[in-house]
């Protein structure tokens, strides 16, 4: 299986592959990734390449990738074109109408792609005070919902509390849970 993990440096895209391999190493899979950093600093692109399986190159290539976690619309957006037909996108999207353009319309039904977009800022907003820390493990709880990757939510909950800091980990449980029943109730 591989995976793109895009957005924003700060919003924990390195934690959600973490959890990712640590899902691969339990199912006693290999694991191979990259991340490639936009602009090196707080708020630039990152995007996290990552494989689970038996692969020799640590990156995807454009129109590989089985599933695209993005933590911001934007990047979504942006990194779309990774995806195979009939991949997956989870996206952090609390502004719908960016993916109502008539041309990504065409893209996504083309290549038979699922999407599942959560209103992770709202839900963050809304439920735990605006604490937007916890982004990654709410999307990361919004695939679990998804069935994409046939991640089961046992095991991807399960890795959130045993690698999240022992000061965050309730936090990241909350934020875990609240994605994956926002996505469940189709929020």
């Amino acid at each position: 299986m591989q995976c793109i993990i895009a957005g924003v440096g700060g919003q924990g895209i390195l934690f959600a592959s973490r959890v990712l391999g640590h899902v691969a190493l339990s199912r006693g899979l290999h694991v191979n990734g990259s991340e490639v950093h936009g602009m090196s600093q707080r708020g630039g692109s990152v995007i996290s390449h990552f494989k689970m399986g038996s692969y020799a190159s640590p990156l995807v290539r454009a129109g590989e990738a089985d599933i695209l976690l993005a933590f911001e619309q934007g990047e979504g957006l942006r990194n779309f074109h990774f995806l195979k037909k009939r991949g997956a996108a989870v996206v952090n999207a609390d502004r719908p109408e960016a993916f109502s353009d008539p041309d990504l319309s065409a893209f996504l039904e083309a290549r038979e792609i699922r999407l599942f977009r959560v209103k992770g800022y709202d839900l963050l907003r809304e439920k735990m005070g605006g604490r937007f820390l916890f982004l990654n493990a709410l999307v990361l709880g919004a695939l679990a919902a998804s069935g994409a990757g046939d991640f089961r939510p046992g095991e991807l909950r399960d890795a959130v509390a045993e690698l999240a800091p022992a000061r965050f980990r309730e936090d990241n449980l909350r934020a875990f849970d609240l994605g994956f029943e926002a996505l469940s109730r189709g929020e």
